[in-house]
């Protein structure tokens, strides 16, 4: 599944993200690299929520 996500630089330093297709689904590192491993954790992690419960 491939799902579009937005970089931004964060004031403080670092970069922060959003996944367009997942309303909330943020995340932030200090570098783009990391912040690559956080949004896809990010986004694996609010595709698994049961909203059932």
């Amino acid at each position: 599944m491939k799902l579009k996500i937005i970089i931004h630089k964060a004031e403080e330093g670092g970069f922060w993200a959003e996944v367009t297709a997942i309303p909330g689904c943020v995340s932030q590192g200090e570098t783009m690299e990391e912040l690559l491993e956080n949004i896809h954790e990010a986004a694996q992690g609010c595709l698994m929520v049961d909203v059932s419960a």
